[in-house]
């Protein structure tokens, strides 16, 4: 280990030598389940139930796609999460000539509702719940989804899982934003409301920190930033329309979990202190909605190509300090994702990772193990300053949307501190800048992404040559007459889609009435 002299979290908190009564009191503390729900927002936990183990994966092809996804739930997995391509993700055709070279490379190509049928074929919509990672397009994938429900004749009550659809950190960090802030932000609540009146069980919105910290965040930023985005959301439904507890139970987080387990431990607990009492004190919110349920997912961003063996130990200590902080679903990163995307035994052994802590470590024996933790408790009383101090600040900018710039200047600036550290070698990374060796690289697989995507547009071809073009035509003028006149977009997404209008022609629609965003 190399020495320091002054060890600091990620945050920059100044870690004592030792921790007494005077750092941590716990005399007064709530019990699990009870607000502000810093412990636990259930008050078992998973001493019944572990949490849910949602591994994410999408390859190039839905056939493919599926093909993991039932490789996973077959190993024990208990929800789907899926990746979608770049091309998807920014509301593209894949025989568009702007999605050329990226058709399937981070995940499944979607164009049109066949796609979804073959991406979820013998998967059981109603007993299965699903994770879509996705933002700009989000209505538009939901649509699709809801779609694919309704052809098999699966009651849309019956659905669950959750639909990313968090446009602001796409505009702060991630960039894979299509329409301007305003409209987008429209989509965001026309979700919120049609999930209220027709998917009881859906969670409308992943509110997502994981991309900022992959981008640079420290972990006060991360649930700062969160909650920030979080609040503008809120205020954006409570405006159109929505009661608080109409919405608001099914509105879940998604954080990353990265290397200071016990910095992330204590930032999932002020999260949801954090949150309970801002639902509380300005919207009136009941317990149902003061409750922060989150995803967690091990950081991509700390796994290194560098003796890659080593982040097998990294994914394993971040899910502990995920399940330790009390998080809802889980996932595990494969080892080889510095390389490549993962292999099939490189999955299983991060879902095995999950396993493992769940069956053998005691981990689920009690409630919030961590409580009372004279450490714990001051990591997480002064992460929750840190973040609290930020949020006044994006509330005197005048909001979230507002303070976009402001929020991705703080993760420049916390990212180019962080990678001084590491080239300095104040911050050491086994394999990297301590502990190297010299080894040879394991060669890298890929996939044919040319006779992927040319495989992909002949399909696409195919569901453009058996539509009825006149009615693929009207759907879409009512998708745009629902969008000008104020109406919620998703009822006539759900009958475009039907009729096999693509993913490019609803969002090129959306183009040409709202704009392109241009970033400043």
């Amino acid at each position: 280990m190399s020495d320091k002299a002054d060890p600091r979290t990620t945050s920059g908190i100044a870690i004592q030598r030792v921790y007494g009564p005077a750092d941590g009191p716990v005399a007064d503390r709530e019990e699990p389940g009870q607000w502000p729900f810093m412990r636990g927002v259930y008050p078992d936990m998973y001493r019944g139930r572990a949490w849910t183990m949602r591994q994410y994966a999408g390859f190039g092809t839905a056939e493919e796609t599926n093909e993991r996804f039932r490789y996973l739930l077959d190993s024990g997995q208990t929800g789907l999460s899926v990746a979608f391509d770049l091309p998807t993700q920014m509301g593209l055709d894949s025989d568009d000539p702007r999605a050329e070279g990226e058709v399937g490379r981070v995940g499944v190509a979607i164009d049109t509702l066949d796609d979804v049928e073959r991406l979820f074929a013998e998967i059981p919509l109603d007993r299965v719940s699903t994770s879509m990672t996705i933002n700009a397009t989000a209505a538009i994938l939901l649509a699709m989804y809801v779609a694919a429900a309704d052809v098999r004749g699966v009651e849309r009550r019956s659905l669950s899982g959750t639909v990313q659809n968090d446009i602001l950190k796409e505009f702060i960090a991630r960039g894979t934003y299509i329409y301007p802030v305003e409209p987008s932000l429209r989509l965001v609540t026309d979700i919120f409301a049609f999930c209220s009146a027709e998917l009881p069980r859906w969670n409308s919105i992943s509110i997502s920190g994981y991309h900022m910290r992959e981008a640079g965040a420290t972990a006060a930023q991360e649930i700062a930033f969160t909650l920030a985005n979080g609040r503008e959301y809120v205020r954006r439904a409570v405006a159109c329309g929505l009661e608080v507890d109409e919405f608001a139970p099914r509105l879940s987080f998604f954080f990353a979990a990265h290397n200071h387990l016990f910095e992330e431990a204590a930032k999932f607990r002020a999260a949801r202190r954090l949150w309970a009492r801002m639902m509380k004190e300005e919207f009136g919110g009941s317990d149902r909605s003061c409750r922060l349920r989150f995803h967690t997912q091990t950081g991509g961003s700390t796994l290194t190509a560098q003796q890659p063996l080593n982040n097998v130990v990294r994914v394993a200590v971040q899910a502990l300090a995920g399940v330790l902080g009390g998080t809802q679903s889980l996932h595990t990163n494969s080892f080889d994702e510095a390389l490549a995307l993962p292999g099939a035994e490189a999955a299983r052994l991060a879902l095995r990772t999950q396993q493992v802590l769940a069956e053998e470590s005691g981990v689920r024996d009690t409630v919030d193990p961590l409580g009372g933790s004279y450490y714990v408790e001051s990591l997480t009383d002064q992460v929750e300053e840190l973040a609290r101090a930020y949020l006044e600040r994006i509330e005197d900018i005048g909001g979230a949307a507002a303070a976009i710039p402001f929020m991705t200047d703080e993760i420049h600036r916390a990212a180019y501190a962080w990678q001084l550290e590491v080239e300095s070698g104040d911050r050491g990374v086994v394999g990297v800048n301590v502990y190297q060796d010299e080894e040879p690289r394991a060669p890298v697989s890929l996939p044919d992404f040319k006779n992927l995507q040319k495989a992909q547009r002949r399909r696409l071809d195919e569901v453009r040559s058996r539509r009825d073009s006149d009615l693929v035509e009207r759907t879409l003028d009512d998708v745009v007459a629902a969008a000008g006149s104020g109406a919620n977009l998703l009822p006539a997404m759900v009958e475009a889609v039907k009729v096999r209008a693509t993913l490019g022609e609803i969002s090129g629609r959306l183009v040409g009435l709202w704009g392109p965003y241009r970033a400043a």
